[in-house]
């Protein structure tokens, strides 16, 4: 049996190459997609698959009447929560791909999707690449004290830090802090210059053109230093299959679930 699918954001950068995906995985079925800018237009004839019929809606209350099992959150930062909360609300799972929500934003989507019985998978990023990525830092600090995570991203990225960094923050926390061996009220120097302190891990975010999203995990001990990087091409294509993924794989969750890495066995 299909599952049913609305997603918001479907003629954005990333949302576009996930429609195409959906719309031709034999298991999915898209039902309804939203895109503000295009509302009454069939999504194919934005994003280049003509076959592809899906009416796009105004809003996201539109789109459910649609009565989709999944929805998927690729808009922005500012509106994503009220979002999630309101396809929770119309009694569907949720999948996040939207960055720059905080973490008491996602305490609030916990306590409703346990509620309500849904499952929410919240992913910074869905490339295989950066789940490696988090799940091999994650490694790292188990065994090394001493870290801190460098945020690359466009010079146009709204939000700072990127979802994937918040992420890896978020993981972080669960092992431990990152150690400072000068706290932060004895530093010497501009306010800020240390970058920010984020769950427990020192945050610089960097945002100049020319970078798509890259991320340095930087690990230090005496004499040596280890430094695990994850670096995105131009192409969404590469979220694609983590997304599909979450998709079959929310619909068996309760409550909110962080990483792609927490349904795949690694």
């Amino acid at each position: 049996m299909n599952i049913n699918v609305c997603l918001a954001g479907a003629t954005g950068w990333a949302g576009s190459a996930l429609a195409q995906g959906i719309y031709s995985a034999p298991d999915l079925e898209l039902v309804s997609a939203v895109s503000r800018s295009h509302a009454g237009k069939p999504l194919g004839s934005v994003i280049g698959q003509a076959d592809n019929t899906t009416l796009l809606s105004a809003t996201v209350a539109e789109a459910l009447l649609t009565r989709p099992e999944v929805f998927i959150e690729y808009t922005k930062p500012d509106v994503a929560k009220a979002n999630i909360l309101l396809a929770l609300q119309q009694g569907c799972h949720v999948l996040v791909g939207t960055s720059g929500l905080r973490e008491d934003d996602y305490q609030e989507i916990d306590e409703v999707a346990q509620a309500v019985g849904k499952g929410v998978l919240a992913c910074g990023n869905f490339s295989l690449t950066a789940v490696l990525f988090q799940k091999f830092s994650e490694m790292a600090a188990k065994h090394i004290p001493h870290w801190e995570i460098i945020d690359y991203a466009s010079s146009t990225k709204i939000d700072s830090p990127s979802g994937t960094a918040r992420e890896l923050a978020y993981r972080l926390s669960k092992i431990r802090e990152s150690q400072l061996d000068v706290p932060h009220d004895q530093s010497q120097g501009p306010e800020g210059i240390r970058g920010a302190r984020l769950n427990g891990t020192q945050v610089h975010a960097v945002r100049l053109p020319g970078y798509v999203l890259s991320l340095d995990a930087i690990f230090g001990m005496p004499d040596q230093k280890l430094v695990i990087r994850h670096e995105a091409g131009t192409s969404a294509l590469p979220y694609v299959d983590g997304a599909l993924l979450g998709i079959r794989k929310v619909t068996s969750l309760v409550g909110l679930h962080r990483g792609l890495s927490s349904v795949m066995d690694l």
